[in-house]
């Protein structure tokens, strides 16, 4: 089978990153999560339980050993192609995003393990993408949701400027939209503001509900509420976002998120 070719858009390197991040205040930036959002493009259906069983049984566990936690793994219901597996880590400083391949490679047993040792002619899967994002200031860190049985609804803003990205994620934060997510019903997982990865300037954030259904009710709820009008219909925000994508995503029964 002729195999699919995908833009490998990895983290650029240490001073990439730390370049990108220069602007965040350093008292401040303590506080907040980076995230850093893979997706696994594999040949077919099949190899994406692979990837899980590598993940469940060798790469979370040596990834939580140096200090990258919690580890979500999501499958797509809507919005996704079927045969890619996203997986979102979570780190507590920039530094744990620079030396994680080092020191993932030290530990014994994901360095032996079969698939980080797959051969050219039968590679564990054919490219990862990433991402990687700081947390709103507004909300610092990942929020962990306590139900196992449920959806999330991954979103991704992009602006057709930074000047324009910057507003937009002013909106969530001083403007008050994280806040009347919450007083409506939808519950935030994360928010991030993308500093290395594809489609930039963008910002993501992750929801959760119990069902679609839930979903729904709580998207109408926000859309009527009078805060929401109110700040939607504020010139200054105006044209701040120029493309949404909407990807609704199922945990596996092993992911940490």
């Amino acid at each position: 089978m002729k195999r699919r070719e995908f833009l490998a858009a990895g983290i650029a390197g240490t001073a990439g990153i730390k370049a990108a991040a220069a602007s965040i205040d350093k008292n401040e930036k303590s506080k907040r999560q980076y995230f850093e959002l893979r997706q696994y493009h594999v040949i077919n259906r099949s190899k994406v339980g692979e990837v899980g069983d590598f993940l469940r049984e060798v790469g979370i566990p040596a990834m939580n050993r140096i200090g990258i936690q919690p580890v979500g793994v999501f499958t797509p219901m809507y919005g996704a192609s079927s045969s890619t597996l996203y997986v979102l880590l979570v780190h507590r400083f920039l530094d744990s995003v620079e030396q994680a391949s080092e020191r993932l490679l030290a530990d014994e047993e994901f360095r032996k393990s079969e698939f980080v040792n797959a051969t050219l002619g039968e590679p564990g899967y054919v490219r990862m993408e990433s991402s990687l994002m700081v947390a709103f200031k507004d909300m610092p860190k990942l929020e962990v949701p306590e139900k196992k049985s449920r959806i999330f609804e991954l979103r991704i803003y992009e602006s057709h400027s930074v000047k324009a990205g910057k507003k937009k994620i002013e909106m969530f934060n001083e403007g008050g939209e994280i806040a009347i997510f919450r007083k409506t019903g939808l519950q935030p997982v994360f928010f991030g503001e993308t500093l290395i990865g594809p489609k930039m300037p963008n910002l993501t954030y992750m929801l959760v509900f119990d069902d679609m259904t839930m979903r729904d009710k709580r998207w109408r709820t926000f859309g009527s509420d009078p805060e929401w009008k109110k700040l939607r219909a504020n010139p200054a925000y105006k044209d701040t976002v120029s493309n949404i994508t909407d990807i609704i995503l199922r945990p596996t029964r092993y992911s940490q998120i």
